[in-house]
């Protein structure tokens, strides 16, 4: 798969608020299934299961099955490569600029 057709699957992911939601329920460790519907108990598990499965398609859960629970683990690198290619270069061009008026205001 490309990097622009994961990418897209990442911001995909990140758009609802719901699964971004989710993604901070599992920054602190992984959870299962389980807990994530009883987390979310406005949402019946089918629909908790359908935004899992759009988060693992994303790159961002990984799920491993223990027995009968299946465990979901944030993996955080998909938002990293997000980060590194867009947020980090438009946020140094954005300093510069403000570095500059900052100049052209005290000058």
């Amino acid at each position: 798969m490309s990097t622009e057709a994961q990418d897209d699957r990442v911001f995909k992911a990140l758009a609802h608020p719901r699964r971004r939601l989710m993604l901070d329920a599992l920054k602190d460790g992984a959870k299962t299934t389980g807990a994530l519907c009883e987390a979310f108990d406005d949402m019946d598990r089918c629909t908790v299961m359908q935004h899992l499965k759009v988060l693992e398609e994303a790159g961002l859960v990984v799920a491993r099955r223990e027995g009968r629970e299946r465990w979901n683990h944030l993996d955080a690198l998909p938002i990293k490569r997000i980060h590194d290619r867009w947020i980090s270069e438009y946020a140094g061009h954005a300093l510069s600029i403000l570095d500059r008026l900052k100049g052209d205001l005290d000058g």
